[in-house]
């Protein structure tokens, strides 16, 4: 286990209920929990800057908070990065067919893994130990999410994974995506890792599918992780597929529930959301993605309070500070006050907060006795901290700086910019070489 570290000279944001109460101090951690807070006096610090105690990793007044969760993202992207597309980007069908359809039909084991390590590289440089993994490999099924689990855990990042299902490649491939989902949700989740039962969207899934996967999930007491309405393209093709909105179509089948991720969520009318908020699921916004793709952006003021908000990428980066910020920017720009985004974006994190730990109960508050989860931000603020404006520091302070160090479980995973667990010079050129088999699969395609 670990031995004691302490961490001096720290602004220590705790979570206590709804509120966030900094308090400057020294933070004791041992075997992988916190065991002690000694609170000190910033202005003494100010004046006696090197008066950390000894052996102890001085945060120098930094600040220190929770790290952050990538809510939906999706690994298989990551070795994407300047493919040659062929064919039109002109619309959201034609991106999902000549860049991302293609895309994951070439991915094999090495492939996979590869994209893993980048983005655990990408996770731990911006403060994320936490990701809701959205994976497709549809030439690839059957053990993908296992190796994606086990990158995650040998560097000590927690994970909850699922399997693309869709009927655009034909049953068989439908088949193996229900049965993946079972049977790492059944067999291969732990403290550390959960599973859920991935669906792509309603418009590529048959009724029988929504039926088998509502089947596992009702069997396995999980959630589903699916794409909704990112797109018109999805209600127009169910509509006239199924004579049913997506959104309506999922509550047919039972498929929504508290621990349910629904993506997006952008071109739904006011029952869709009301809908959503009687089941409890929740939304994730993707503004970066939704901007690349020119699919629209979400009106905040057509969701109800009660619908948890959450925050990822999908798959275009892990920097979740920055989805973060471009949230509280939008809501700002669709006309409302600071006196409304401030409260509207605490509630966000505290959405996510509470989202998180349907999952990973233990996850923590920075109060003693919790697990030592942290992220350690190159920000040392102009004035003290304090309940009252620490909501200023966080969105114009903290979320613009890097991150500095990342603590999961008491151990340093990045420790003054530098990852500890990883040799970051082998990892990437192994990315390099499995990015290039890509390449050559990808343009083989045509």
């Amino acid at each position: 286990m670990n031995s004691e570290i302490i961490i001096s000279n720290a602004w220590i944001c705790l979570v206590e209920g709804s509120r966030i109460t900094p308090r400057f101090g020294n933070l004791t951690i041992k075997d992988g929990r916190i065991t002690a807070f000694r609170p000190l006096s910033f202005v003494d610090f100010i004046s006696n800057p090197d008066n950390g105690e000894m052996d102890s990793f001085n945060a120098a007044g930094r600040a220190v908070t929770l790290p952050l969760v990538n809510f939906h993202d999706h690994i298989y992207s990551r070795l994407a990065k300047g493919l040659p597309i062929s064919g039109p980007t002109d619309n959201f069908e034609h991106i999902l067919s000549n860049l991302w359809w293609k895309l994951d039909m070439a991915l094999d084991e090495e492939m996979i893994r590869a994209s893993t390590q980048m983005t655990i590289l990408e996770a731990l440089r911006n403060g994320v130990t936490t990701i809701f993994d959205h994976h497709a490999s549809p030439a690839f099924t059957s053990g993908s999410l296992k190796i994606i689990a086990d990158e995650l855990e040998t560097y000590h990042l927690r994970g909850v994974l699922c399997f693309e299902t869709s009927d655009r490649n034909g049953k068989d491939k439908t088949r193996e995506a229900l049965e993946e989902n079972r049977r790492f949700i059944a067999n291969h989740t732990n403290d550390n890792i959960k599973g859920m039962m991935g669906l792509h969207a309603s418009f590529t899934c048959s009724d029988a599918t929504l039926q088998a996967a509502a089947d596992v999930i009702h069997q396995l007491d999980a959630g589903i992780h699916i794409h909704l309405c990112e797109d018109p393209a999805d209600t127009r093709i169910s509509l006239q597929k199924f004579a049913l909105a997506p959104a309506a179509r999922l509550e047919k089948f039972n498929l929504l529930n508290e621990k349910s991720i629904l993506s997006h969520s952008i071109h739904l009318k006011r029952e869709d959301y009301e809908l959503i908020a009687r089941t409890g699921s929740a939304i994730a916004c993707n503004l970066d993605s939704n901007l690349n793709n020119a699919v629209g952006i979400p009106d905040f003021s057509n969701i109800p309070q009660s619908v948890p908000l959450l925050a990822g990428t999908d798959g275009m980066h892990d920097n979740l500070a920055r989805s973060m910020k471009q949230l509280f920017l939008l809501h700002r720009f669709q006309g409302n006050g600071f006196e409304v985004t401030f409260p509207w974006f605490q509630k966000i994190c505290f959405d996510q907060l509470a989202f998180v730990r349907r999952y990973f109960p233990d996850y923590p508050s920075l109060q003693v006795n919790d697990r030592a989860d942290l992220v350690i931000w190159d920000y040392v603020p102009a004035a003290p901290l304090s309940e009252e404006n620490f909501w200023g520091h966080y969105i114009y302070g903290i979320l613009e700086r890097p991150v500095h160090s990342v603590m999961q479980a008491g151990c340093f995973l990045m420790e003054n910019y530098r990852l500890t667990l990883m040799d970051e010079d082998r990892i990437n050129r192994y990315i390099y070489l499995q990015g290039e088999r890509l390449r050559n699969a990808f343009v083989k395609m045509g």
